[in-house]
This record gives structure tokens, C-alpha cells and sequence, in this order.
């Protein structure tokens, strides 16, 4: 597989009924999700996992890319095989998580900022020797009372628009997520305000830091309210809700959009995405980054032991193909209970 420029890199990304397996789940984050299974979190068993996820037989044709952390990205597997290399005997292409988490922003109670710029440019030129050929930089916004604040967005929109430009410059393709958090009882309504007003200022950021648009994928989350909500919208108001605020705020030069999962369950966002993408003559391709959407049914079912890795490869693999037919719009709710291809 071609993918030394950013284009070819774009191009097999957005291969038709794909999208990209996000594993690339922080120390504290993976370490949270395993403790929930009784899983203990070291070297070894975090190997094991995404070892399982990558080997799943006939990932590829409906996984293109997928997003390691930098402990993964280091890492062989039992065999001795460098784990890009392993996504890439399966047609998947390599890309690396490169922000080192959120914290406080000073004089801005309650809101974040996303680290990592410092000596960014040697990380990237680094992660590119070691197989990566894409990006992803997360920034988190949330809505409360009195915030987001448009200091905080201003800020978040200024570090992301920075590592495009610094990913651009390694000959990497950047990922930029903003990510409109689901915490809260906030509408779906704000929900849009808050997403259109973050969109329209990371695109500004964007063009003053001169970041290629063509050449570079952006992440949000579905236009949805508060998980505290209780009004629970159907998957065609979401739809109508995402693409108003996508077509207010995003350019048209950008190639395509795919959607994190932001704690949704596996099923209503595979429902969502579906909707989502019936929808015709948009500027954009639509797919999905989705995580825990997709590695959930997954883990549950192996549980850190060898012998239910089967199962899990099984789980993960359904949940792929499911999720490659909503980009499609042709995901039906009776394919959860058929039995996966031999």
C-alpha cells in the first residue's frame, strides 16, 4: 500500500464504507476501562489487546486507518512484528496520537487546554521513521455555566491550528479534533451553538497559521445534547442538527469529516451515523474515529484472557463492518444479531 504523500494518505483514508479504529487510548484512560473488567493495565496486557484489535481477520475491509498511542506505536507484537507494520498487512494505514492530554487553562475556571506543542516538531519527525503517516491532536470543549468562553476556544483553536501546521510540515496528514463534550443537561441546541461557534474558529486559526485545507481531516462529534439531557433526540434530528452547524462552519476544501463517538453506546452511534450519512451532495465525505464505539463490545468480551480472544476479534470485527455500511447508509438494526461472514 502508497501512501508517502499526503494525498494518497487522504485518499485511503476515505476509501469508500471505511473508517479509522481511534486505539489510542491514553495510560489513564485504558487503565480506567480495564479496571472496569477486572483487567490489570501493563505493558504486557495492553500489547495483548491491541495486538487482538489489529490481527482481527478482515479488519482492512472496513478499517483504513487507525490511531495508536505512543507506547503502541514502539511496540512489537509476541512475533516480533513492529505494530505499524502489522496494521499495514491488513491495508490499514498507521497514525499517531500526538497531544499529551488536557489541563487547567489558567484564569479560565472549569475549562481546558490541550498540551503538547513543546518540541512537537522533533515528536512528528520521530513517529513519521516509525510508520506513522497521519496525526490526530484532541481539544475538548465544554459547556456548562458561563462556558466555553471564547478565551478557551480562542486558545484550544490556536494549538490545534499549530500542530497542522507542524504535522503539514513533517509530510503527515493532521487529524484536528475539536471535541464538543456530551457532559451536562445542556439542548441539543447549544449544543450546535457551541459547535458552529468552536468550528468557525479553528477554521479561522487554520487559515492564519496557513494549514492546507485540502490536505488535512477533521474530527468532531455529532450535534447532540447533554447526556443529562432528558429529551433524547431521534437519529434524523441529529442528522439535521450536525450538518446545519457542518455547513455553516466547515469549508467545502476540506475533504472529509469523521465523527468521534464522545461516549455514545455502540449500537445508537452505528444508528446515528447511518442517518447521518443518507444525506446527499454534501462537500465532504462522512465516516467515522470512533473508540470506544467500537472496541467496547470488544474488551468486554476478552477480559485480558487468551482464550477469549476469538470472541473479541469476532465482536470488533462485526462492529467494523456494521459501522462501513452506516457510512454507506445502509445499515439496518436486524444486522446486530447476523452472524458474521466466514
Amino acid at each position: 500500500m502508497t501512501t508517502d504523500t499526503p494525498e494518497s494518505t487522504i485518499r485511503a483514508l476515505l476509501a469508500e464504507g471505511k473508517g479509522i479504529l481511534a486505539a489510542d487510548e491514553s495510560f489513564p484512560t485504558i487503565e480506567r476501562r480495564f479496571k472496569e473488567l477486572g483487567i490489570a493495565s501493563n505493558e504486557r496486557n495492553r500489547r495483548a489487546y491491541r495486538q487482538l484489535l489489529f490481527k482481527t481477520r478482515g479488519l482492512g475491509e472496513s478499517i483504513s486507518g487507525a490511531i495508536l498511542f505512543d507506547e503502541t506505536i514502539r511496540q512489537r507484537t509476541s512475533g516480533g512484528v513492529p505494530m505499524p507494520e502489522l496494521l499495514e498487512a491488513q491495508g490499514i494505514v498507521p497514525g499517531i496520537k500526538v497531544d499529551e492530554g488536557t489541563a487547567p487553562l489558567p484564569a479560565f475556571d472549569h475549562e481546558k487546554i490541550t498540551q503538547g506543542t513543546d518540541g512537537l516538531r522533533e515528536r512528528l519527525a520521530e513517529y513519521r521513521k516509525l510508520g506513522a503517516r497521519f496525526t490526530k491532536w484532541r481539544a475538548v470543549i465544554a459547556i456548562g455555566e458561563g462556558i466555553p468562553t471564547e478565551g478557551c476556544i480562542e486558545a484550544n483553536a490556536g494549538a490545534l491550528a499549530l500542530f497542522a501546521a507542524l504535522s503539514q510540515e513533517a509530510g503527515m496528514v493532521p487529524i484536528v479534533e475539536p471535541e464538543i463534550l456530551m457532559d451536562g443537561d445542556h439542548s441539543i441546541a447549544r449544543c450546535e451553538e457551541v459547535a458552529t461557534f468552536a468550528l468557525k474558529a479553528v477554521f479561522n486559526a487554520l487559515s492564519r497559521r496557513r494549514v492546507v485545507l485540502e490536505n488535512m481531516l477533521l474530527k468532531t462529534g455529532m450535534v447532540l445534547p447533554g447526556e443529562e439531557s432528558r429529551k433524547r433526540p431521534d437519529p434524523a434530528t441529529v442528522a439535521e442538527a450536525t450538518l446545519r452547524c457542518f455547513r455553516r462552519s466547515v469549508p467545502a476544501s476540506v475533504p472529509g469529516i469523521v465523527f468521534l463517538s464522545g461516549g455514545q453506546g455502540a449500537i445508537e452511534a452505528t444508528q446515528r451515523l447511518n442517518t447521518i450519512c443518507r444525506e446527499k451532495g454534501l462537500p465532504w465525505k462522512l465516516t467515522f474515529s470512533f473508540g470506544r464505539a467500537l472496541q467496547d463490545p470488544a474488551m468486554k468480551a476478552w477480559k485480558g484472557s487468551r482464550g477469549n480472544v476469538a470472541a473479541a476479534q469476532e465482536a470488533l470485527g462485526l462492529r467494523a463492518r456494521l459501522n462501513g455500511l452506516a457510512v454507506r447508509g445502509s445499515y439496518e438494526g436486524r444486522m446486530e444479531k447476523a452472524k458474521p461472514s466466514a
